[in-house]
């Protein structure tokens, strides 16, 4: 799977909408504050990637051997069967929760917890997804950035 999307927060997520859906009344950029966004993280409620720069990437999907270098390795739950994987700023906030557009696409996912792998190379962001019995939980210190 390859899509292109752009963002102006110099992030792409990867989540499960209902993992989130305690956050959908919150305020737009409530995930702009550091510690909530690492609090969601080491939940292991969603993959917040921060990459070098606000601009266009290209995202995709590759097999987790394929990841072998990868930039960081995180667990993500997923209890609604799909993923949302795109910009930054569709993460669910203000009564509204992400949408397959402009480039945004969402995942299909057997229910569980995953094992990602994700790397950003120029102005590639690639991520892997594979099951895993790792309780679904992180333990990050500071936020997840991507790129080599």
């Amino acid at each position: 799977m390859r899509t292109t999307v752009t963002t102006d927060t110099a992030t792409i997520v990867l989540f499960d909408p209902e993992c989130m859906r305690h956050r959908l009344n919150e305020d737009a950029d409530w995930w702009s504050l550091p510690q909530e966004e690492l609090l969601e993280v080491n939940r292991a409620n969603a993959a917040f990637m921060n990459v070098s720069a606000d601009g266009r990437y290209e995202l995709e999907v590759a097999a987790h051997e394929e990841l072998g270098d990868a930039d960081v390795e995180l667990v993500v739950r997923n209890t609604s069967g799909r993923f949302f994987f795109g910009a930054g700023e569709m993460m669910s906030s203000a009564g509204l929760e992400p949408e397959a557009e402009y480039g945004n696409v969402f995942l299909d996912a057997v229910p569980g917890s995953y094992l990602v792998r994700a790397r950003q190379r120029g102005g590639t962001v690639t991520v892997s997804l594979t099951p895993t019995t790792l309780d679904a939980s992180n333990s990050f210190g500071d936020l997840v950035r991507l790129g080599a």
